[in-house]
């Protein structure tokens, strides 16, 4: 589904990513995991085309994307969930739904079935609900332009323990429907959760790759990166 070789990300003159790779098979959840500063929002950024990579490979559902426009990974089924949401704040819920919607599955009304609180608040202003209903906001929005793969980057950041819950439970219910995720994270919490694999970044380098059980026993790679 996704498939990411030898990535390498500047910011002017500073090298960001150091030959990243990664793969996100369809229907999985992949956690990109990392202290704060290790590259995770530039590595989702460059694989969404907000960035452009120095050099490197991205392959989604089978096509070269490193080169093309942000719209157009978006038109070919790629979503992202930025991590500060940029949901139209003076605009109500559901209207933030029909800035991004096009056809297909995801209607607003399977969106509120899966994010029930935004049901009841579609024709408040999104700058009037909460932390944790902006963030799912920001997920639906993305869902309902049809994505088969979404990059979330720090769902969980500054939310209640019970709404990661509430996340993590949804993140599973997209994985249940065949979407892929590739999940930026700092909280072991939601990772260990939903995710199916592992990557861990630090400085800009992957230095563990491997299922999450593998990770989770691996003590050394655990504490020297995550401080879990």
């Amino acid at each position: 589904m996704l498939s990411v070789r030898n990535l390498n990300t500047y910011y002017g003159r500073a090298h960001i990513l150091g030959d990243v790779a990664l793969d996100v098979s369809a229907g999985e959840v992949a956690a990109l995991l990392g202290r704060n500063g290790a590259g995770k929002s530039t590595m989702l950024k460059s694989v969404a085309g907000w960035i452009r990579p120095r050099s490197g490979e991205i392959v989604f559902d089978g096509r070269r994307i490193e080169r093309m426009p942000m719209w157009r990974i978006a038109r070919a089924g790629l979503g992202y969930v930025p991590e500060d949401r940029r949901i139209f704040t003076d605009l109500s819920v559901m209207e933030n739904l029909d800035v991004g919607r096009r056809r297909g599955g995801w209607s607003p009304e399977r969106v509120f079935a899966l994010f029930p609180n935004l049901a009841e608040a579609c024709d408040r202003p999104a700058g009037q609900i909460s932390g944790g209903e902006q963030q799912m906001l920001a997920i639906a929005r993305c869902l309902v332009g049809n994505p088969v793969c979404i990059l979330m980057d720090e769902p969980s950041e500054g939310l209640a323990p019970v709404i990661v819950d509430q996340l993590a439970a949804a993140i599973l219910e997209l994985k249940s429907t065949g979407v892929s995720v590739l999940l930026s994270e700092q909280s072991w919490r939601l990772a260990s959760a939903v995710a199916d694999r592992a990557y861990v970044i630090e400085k800009g380098r992957i230095r563990f790759s491997g299922t999450l059980a593998e990770l989770a026993a691996d003590e050394i790679a655990r504490t020297r990166y995550l401080a879990v």
